[in-house]
């Protein structure tokens, strides 16, 4: 039990992947291309899951998860979820994830099994403990990425572009602009551009001597700055419910749920991770308002950074939420925020029903939503959630749905309009359907082949 008197029940985690090679992402759609994890980013990782570890699992700790698994023991399925985003940044994120869970629970000699001949078989690499993860792919879940393929966030973008704010600040840098140029190996230096370029020094000054000793001193820092002032805009806005927060607002379901059921008694589920990029970070800062009283910047988040909702029990009230925060390597804990909500008080602890109220109407809770806040009308299935009955809109919730599970979607209704029509015809007397001659026996040697696609209830 924590210094408060509070139990901690679980909680609900989300963690930016770790260092990773340059990569570039459009200053409009944010598409971004591959790229791949670095040494120093899995070790990064494996430090916050170690980190993590001694925080919540170790039963000496005043934040021990109440009935989780103790960290000398076997990991239990049954009481973790864990989702990376497989989107933008390639195998990164996924990675990022394998290496936190390895930190989290390591390898241990318990990871064994006894043969009916009475021999011992440990795991390989000396117990190796291998922890269930979701990949969510963005075509097929729009969760953990749903600011890309957005039509409305796009526009959002766009109107931040031309936006006074953007004009003058581009005025206010312009010269800064102009002394990268040379530095900046034939890539656009615009303020649109502000993340590419920043992202591009930032590698560079970790990987590459020569460019991180020819970077004048404080030019790395004035990119930063001028970064997370265009990231915060981008990925922010005035109301919950705005575009600007789309990043966010499509994981809320998966938070509100995962709170949910850890404050249920009856329940297993104690901690639920989700490993992202940098974006629904801030949309989190915006929506939350942590960030409204200058404690806690608006910026982008280190590697490695996390944000954790613990979920506490204070004697027989209703559970509560606390926001923490670690900034990466930076910080040596996490360091609690209080939240800025509807219906919140100044107090460090948001009611679970006050933290619910605050941000129900502005999640995003199916596919087909997204379909509409976004205005998309063809990516991501909706073209066949839209052209779906009211009746069969119910598979549009954050569910998988794949492409193939669209054209499956699609060529149902198809089947549904012909088949209706056909009935109309029969009653009309204008089609009549007879007995069909037998087909001819197939002798023997003869196979009759037949291809089948396999659609999983996700992709349902």
């Amino acid at each position: 039990m924590s210094a408060d008197n509070s139990t901690v029940l679980g909680v609900v985690m989300f963690a930016r992947h770790g260092d990773r090679e340059g990569f570039y992402q459009d200053p409009v759609t944010y598409t971004a291309s591959a790229t791949a994890i670095t040494p120093l980013g899995e070790q990064q990782e494996f430090q916050l899951g170690s980190f993590v570890r001694d925080q919540y699992t170790a039963t000496n700790s005043s934040t021990y998860i109440n009935g989780i698994a103790p960290s000398d023991a076997l990991f239990q399925m049954n009481q973790v979820i864990v989702r990376a985003d497989a989107g933008g940044e390639g195998g990164v994120i996924f990675d990022s994830a394998v290496a936190l869970t390895q930190g989290l629970w390591p390898a241990t000699p318990k990871a064994i099994t006894q043969l009916a001949n009475g021999t011992t078989v440990t795991s390989p690499l000396g117990g190796y403990q291998y922890i269930p993860i979701e990949s969510v792919e963005p075509n097929e879940d729009v969760s953990l990425e749903g600011f890309t393929s957005c039509t409305a966030f796009d526009n959002h973008t766009s109107a931040f572009y031309a936006s006074a704010a953007f004009q003058a600040k581009q005025q206010q840098v312009a010269q800064f602009l102009t002394d990268l140029t040379p530095y900046m190996d034939g890539r656009p230096v615009t303020l649109e551009n502000m993340w590419n370029i920043f992202d591009y020094m930032n590698v560079q000054s970790i990987h590459n001597a020569t460019f991180a000793d020819a970077l004048p001193k404080g030019y790395l820092e004035q990119a930063r700055d001028l970064a997370n002032w265009h990231e915060y805009n981008v990925f922010s806005d005035t109301s919950v419910t705005g575009i600007g927060n789309i990043a966010f607002r499509t994981m809320l379901p998966s938070v509100i749920t995962a709170v949910q059921r850890i404050a249920n008694a009856s329940d297993p589920l104690k901690l639920h991770y989700s490993a992202i990029a940098y974006k629904p970070f801030l949309s989190l800062f915006n929506m939350t308002g942590v960030v409204s009283d200058g404690a806690l910047p608006p910026a982008i988040v280190n590697y490695a950074a996390a944000v954790v909702l613990e979920v506490r029990q204070t004697g027989s009230a209703e559970p509560v939420l606390r926001f923490k925060f670690k900034n990466g390597t930076d910080d040596a804990g996490f360091t609690p925020y209080p939240m800025s909500i509807s219906g919140a008080t100044a107090a460090q602890d948001v009611p679970i029903s006050t933290f619910v109220n605050a941000f129900q109407s502005a999640s995003v809770n199916t596919t087909l939503d997204w379909c509409h806040v976004c205005g998309q009308t063809q990516a991501r299935g909706c073209a066949a959630l839209l052209a779906a009955p009211a009746t069969t809109q119910f598979v549009a919730q954050h569910d998988r749905i794949s492409p193939v599970g669209a054209g499956f979607l699609g060529a149902g209704l198809t089947v549904a309009v012909v088949g209706l029509a056909a009935a109309v015809l029969v009653f009309l007397g204008l089609l009549t359907l007879g007995r069909a001659s037998a087909a001819p026996k197939k002798g023997r040697g003869e196979h009759v082949h037949s291809s089948t696609n396999s659609l999983t209830k996700e992709s349902a």
